[in-house]
Parts: structure tokens; sequence; C-alpha cells
């Protein structure tokens, strides 16, 4: 494992990234969310904070991309396009100021829009208009550059379509594919040296395309109903976790 650490970290807790990243892509995979904060939580524990959000950016990046790729007749173009118009404008924006923004502040705000979006009663009107998709696409990739695993947030937005199972996650994944290629690029521009992650960012994503495929399989035989009750009791559980997280660092 020497090659792959290069004493960056140890040997097994790289093991253990490698196979999480695996099991995260299976969870998000097939119950729609879940995967990319549970990662990010266990990274934070082992890697310097430093470099959690933007090695967990690339990471994503690859497992987000491969599960888009595996489903992607089923995306919503004109979802994909919108969001992508909005999220270059949302990272712009977050490139002036990405190291003065209160993370903890902003974890509470996103916990408790979660909760709303999937609770609470949620606006009709413009929520499938251009505008509408395009701001989405800007404020859910601004809090991407600080919050690190914005997945909830967006899913909990892209319940509110009522797409089918297999329509949610073939748009979930390509617009956060998107979010997190943005992200690469921003820090990348900032000088955050990736090339020294790359042997564990590559081994995890390839864990992570085995984790997509298996959990595909089990979304291909979930029903629709069952799907949507845990994906939206998991995304109340993560958005719950992050309100405390945030709270009790405070």
């Amino acid at each position: 494992m020497e090659w792959l650490t290069h004493d960056l970290i140890s040997a097994v807790n790289g093991s253990i990234l490698i196979v999480l990243a695996g099991l995260t892509s299976f969870i998000t995979a097939a119950f729609g969310a879940g995967g990319g904060l549970l990662l990010l939580v266990v990274m934070a524990s082992i890697l310097p904070m430093s470099i959690v959000i933007p090695v967990h950016g690339l990471v994503q990046l690859g497992s987000n991309a491969n599960r888009a790729l595996m489903t992607c007749r089923y995306i919503d173009k004109s979802m994909l396009v919108y969001f992508t118009l909005g999220g270059s404008v949302g990272a712009l924006l977050a490139s002036f100021i990405v190291a003065d923004m209160p993370l903890e502040l902003m974890k509470v705000l996103v916990g408790v829009f979660v909760l709303y979006l999937l609770w609470g009663v949620t606006p009709g009107m413009g929520e499938r208009s251009a505008l509408g998709r395009i701001v989405f696409g800007a404020l859910t990739s601004f809090i991407s550059m600080f919050v690190g695993a914005s997945g909830p947030l967006v899913g909990s937005v892209m319940h509110t379509y009522n797409y089918e199972k297999m329509r949610f996650i073939a748009t979930f994944s390509s617009c956060m594919t998107l979010q997190h290629c943005l992200k690469a690029l921003l820090y990348g521009a900032l000088g955050f040296a990736f090339w020294q992650w790359l042997p564990l960012i590559m081994a995890m994503i390839v864990s992570g395309t085995l984790g997509t495929w298996l959990g595909l399989k089990l979304l291909h035989k979930l029903p629709a109903e069952k799907f949507k009750r845990i994906f939206k009791i998991m995304l109340s559980l993560l958005a719950a976790q992050l309100i405390f997280q945030a709270l009790w660092s405070v």
C-alpha cells in the first residue's frame, strides 16, 4: 500500500477509505442518497481537514460520473443544461469567498432547508421553470464548495419534481457530476495539489464503480414506492446529522 498512500496516510486508513468508497457508492446508487455524506464524515475523521473537501469532491466526481454513464438514457437533459448554467455562476461566486464563509452556519441552514423540502409544504410555482432550475444549480453549487457533500440538498430539491426512480438517479448523478467537476476546477485553481492524492483517489473511484454497479442492480428490483420512502427517511436522517454536527462543534 505504500505506492497508494505515499506516507500521507497509513495503509490501514487507505484501505478503509477504498472499501468505504465502494460501500457508499452502493448506498447512493441503490437508495438515491446518503453515500456521499457518509464518506465525507469518515474522511473528516481520517484525513487532515484542509484536504477533505477537495479530495472527497474528486472521488465523488468519479462515483457520480460512473452512475450517470450507467443510467444516461434516463437523464432529464433540460434539467442538466439549466443546472450547468446556474452551477457555473454559483462556483464563480464561491471562488471569491471560499475561505471566509462560516461553515457551521451553512450546515445548519442546509439541514433545515432539506427537512423543509422533504416534510414541509413546498412551493409549486416556478419549480419547473428555466429560471428556477438555474437558481437551483447556482445555489447548490455555491453551497457545495463549502459544505462538501451537497447531495442531500440537491436530492431534496429534485424530490419535489417527482421523478421516476431511474430518472431521478440518472439526473441527480449527472448534476452532481457537474457540481463536483466545478469543485475540482475551483480547488485546482486555488492551488490544491491533487497529484499527491491521485493514487488513493483512483483506487477509491474504482471501488466506487463496483459499488455503483451493484447498487443499480438492487435499484432495478426495488419497488418505486419503497425507494421513495427509503430515500426520504435517509435524507431526513442525513439532514438531522448535519444540523447536529454543526451545533455540536459550536
